[in-house]
């Protein structure tokens, strides 16, 4: 392999790996809040236990998260200096701004949060996992913008042979950005809303800490049809956008090679690149494509052979991807729907406990199903009609590129296993008894 194709597999290594702690971290903050909220409504002492315990698991999920986010902004530097030189004026200012703003403001909070059950009052203890949370997911929509310029640049001059920036408002605020602000981070809310749905169903089926893991699928579960529902109707927002912006894109996702007036939508096919076709097609829906991608049944649809092919998106990749994503959001709203249904009785219904503990990682397929569409979708290009991937790479010998990558992998499965192990000890242990422990003295709490 070239240096080119390394560091793409070391910087998608890197991605993969890291957005697995992500969407929890996201979601997870979101609902603590709502957990600590409900105990200051209400003064109920069985939501403060419920956002301890899920709050640990939090910080295990956080801590591995910022550890391997630090190496994806290093690799701008060591494996993709180019682009950096190319088109920093405008990437690197988003990045400086989520770093210095919404990092800063997570970090600060979390620690102040994890710190101070007993040393704060209750409301302002749940005012700090509510900046936790804003923060948090302030950071991700920083990111989720830089990305988005990425897919669909706007607001830029090419000056002195490099990208400048000279609208930072149409790059904040372009519609393809929101799209895609939105359909991430609802992912991550149904992520973590199963999470904690898929473990309560654990000790539910268990006969373990009822109550306390009932009300818990209860928060979740409703949570998470809120944003299934969300992402249904954004998901079909946002093909609007890629059929505007990525027309190429498009075509790959739906292994479309010829363009088509009133294009059918296949449920399944099975792409043959080589040959520019599909060895097979099922369930043709006449002219549903044309309807997705445009809102108009007999709209033309651009195939892939109407681009050039060095500039045409690998199809295998990115077609099975987004059948994966589409048909498991649909899964997610059922199973959504029906335990919010069942939710007042979900503990005498071991089929449904069952099927919600065997989802857990079903939402981390689809994130990482999401992300292989929207980057792998994105090729020949780096940033969309500007500049190639083959041209943004740093001028290393192969040869580092690949020791690196090893390293990488080696080092992500060994703190992979810790995290998952350290999660999964915590969940299974279910909360402790608090009343067994001891008080801590007067002299050592602070109310705020």
């Amino acid at each position: 392999m070239d240096t080119v194709m390394l560091s793409r597999l070391q910087f998608a290594a890197a991605t993969f790996f890291h957005f697995l702690f992500v969407p929890l971290t996201l979601g997870l903050s979101v609902l603590l809040a709502i957990m600590e909220t409900a105990y200051v409504r209400t003064g109920n002492e069985e939501y403060r236990r419920i956002a301890r315990f899920w709050g640990k698991i939090f910080l295990i999920n956080f801590a591995i998260g910022i550890v391997t986010g630090i190496t994806l902004e290093f690799q701008f530097g060591t494996n993709w200096s180019r682009y950096s030189e190319y088109v920093g004026d405008i990437f690197g200012s988003l990045l400086a701004i989520e770093a210095t703003v919404a990092f800063f403001l997570e970090s600060t909070f979390v620690a102040v949060w994890a710190l101070g059950w007993n040393r704060l009052s209750p409301k302002a203890h749940a005012v700090t996992i509510w900046l936790v949370a804003i923060a948090s997911n302030l950071s991700a929509i920083w990111i989720l913008i830089a990305n988005a310029w990425m897919q669909n640049p706007v607001g830029y001059a090419i000056r002195h042979g490099r990208a400048e920036l000279y609208s930072f408002t149409a790059v904040i605020t372009q519609p393809f950005a929101w799209n895609m602000i939105a359909h991430t981070i609802s992912a991550a809310y149904i992520l973590a809303a199963f999470f904690i749905m898929g473990i309560s169903a654990w000790h539910l089926l268990n006969k373990k800490n009822v109550s306390f893991f009932k009300n818990s699928f209860r928060i979740a579960v409703t949570f998470a049809l809120i944003f299934s529902i969300v992402e249904i109707v954004q998901g079909d927002m946002h093909a609007a956008e890629v059929a505007k912006y990525q027309p190429a894109k498009l075509a790959a996702m739906e292994s479309l090679w010829d363009t088509t007036k009133s294009a059918p939508e296949y449920l399944f096919a099975i792409p043959d690149p080589a040959h520019e076709r599909n060895i097979a097609e099922i369930g043709r829906l006449p002219g549903l494509l044309s309807y997705l991608a445009y809102h108009h049944f007999d709209a033309e649809v651009k195939g892939l052979k109407a681009f050039p092919k060095a500039d045409r998106p690998p199809v295998t990749l990115p077609y099975f991807s987004f059948r994966i994503m589409v048909g498991l959001g649909t899964f997610f709203f059922l199973a959504a729907l029906l335990g919010f249904l069942f939710r007042n009785s979900i503990e005498t219904r071991p089929g449904l406990l069952k099927m919600f503990l065997f989802s857990i990682p079903l939402p981390y397929v689809a994130c990482e199903a999401g992300w292989m569409l929207a980057e792998v979708g994105r090729q020949p290009w780096v940033v969309y009609g500007i500049m190639k991937t083959s041209d943004a790479a740093s001028p290393v010998a192969a040869s580092q590129v690949a020791i690196s990558l090893a390293a990488f992998v080696l080092l992500y499965a060994f703190l992979g296993l810790v995290a998952f192990y350290l999660m999964w000890d915590h969940a299974r242990k279910g909360p402790p008894d608090e009343t067994a422990l001891p008080e801590p003295a007067d002299e050592e709490v602070g109310y705020a």
